[in-house]
């Protein structure tokens, strides 16, 4: 009874999105006019949900927002790209998280108010959901340190069930780069670190020598290195996959989406080597648009954009 193919489990915010050449406040009182400021759905595990739903996976999402406006509009917009949100939790008196992302399309910053973001935990996942899944993913481990406590025997419990999982740790706030994490990467099957995450969790300044590090005992490591495409090792074995040049209009999400298109190219049983190339068509192409959700690609035209790379 698979018929779960992603269960993402993790936090679930909205992001206010200002994207400028120059999108920097200035203080005193002073007004600066930007191109533009939206609500849109941020957080990494949501984004990620979104990325595998639009290339038609079937995707459930366990996380908790507050009872307030913006946990009802990240329901409603979850809900609207086609993920099942019906075991998400409500938590009354509590505000949902939410985060400021100020970029130029090249580089951003983010001001996050944490909310519910850390109030997830394992027991929110049901077992029914969890024994339907084929595919466990987490994304924001150092956002959320009750969730990365019990990470270890969620996941255990997912692939003593059948189940492959996945983390993406993305970054620390608190610089320690520990919390638990050895102990949520022995239980993980694929670990999704961008280059700087990659070499601060294995202490070592090359990448290629952090994913190795990070593929221990037998995992698969894949690491984001934006412009210059990623990496993976798996069985020993290293590969790489270019990118190419984007027009970005904004980067947020776009590791997010990445992951979404590795996970479901793996769920496919498309070989590492592919699914590399296949997620960073992913992640290239949800930078058409502001925003973690809305430049997101459907199969075709990830397809399309790799036989052009092709040609």
């Amino acid at each position: 009874m698979r018929d779960i193919d992603l269960l993402v489990v993790g936090e679930i915010n909205p992001d206010v999105v200002v994207t400028d050449p120059d999108p920097v406040p200035v203080f005193g009182q002073a007004e600066r006019l930007v191109e533009g400021i939206r609500l849109t759905i941020g957080s990494s595990s949501a984004i990620t949900a979104c990325g595998a739903a639009r290339l038609g996976l079937r995707v459930a999402m366990v996380g908790v927002v507050g009872d307030d406006a913006l946990g009802r509009f990240t329901l409603d917009a979850l809900a609207s790209r086609g993920v099942d949100v019906s075991a998400c939790r409500v938590a009354a008196g509590r505000p949902t998280g939410v985060s400021v992302v100020l970029g130029n399309g090249r580089d951003r910053a983010i001001l996050t108010a944490p909310g519910t973001i850390p109030d997830t935990r394992a027991s929110d996942v049901p077992a029914g959901l969890l024994a339907r899944a084929r595919h466990v993913h987490v994304g924001s481990f150092f956002l959320q340190p009750g969730l990365a406590a019990d990470l270890p025997a969620l996941f255990r419990a997912a692939r003593d069930g059948g189940a492959t999982t996945s983390l993406d740790p993305n970054w620390d706030p608190s610089g320690a780069w520990d919390g638990g994490f050895a102990a949520a990467l022995g239980e993980t099957d694929i670990v999704l670190p961008n280059e700087a995450e990659a070499r601060r969790l294995a202490a070592t300044d090359d990448v290629e020598t952090a994913a190795r590090v990070l593929a221990a005992d037998g995992r698969t490591a894949v690491v984001k290195l934006g412009a210059l495409g990623a990496l993976a090792v798996s069985g020993g074995s290293l590969v790489r996959a270019a990118a190419r040049e984007v027009d970005a209009v904004d980067t947020t999400g776009a590791g997010d989406s990445f992951d979404a298109g590795f996970l479901a190219a793996r769920l496919d049983g498309r070989p590492v080597e592919d699914a590399l190339a296949f997620a960073v068509a992913c992640g290239s192409l949800s930078t058409r648009a502001a925003g973690g959700t809305d430049g997101q690609p459907i199969r075709d035209e990830v397809e399309g954009w790799l036989r052009e790379g092709r040609a």
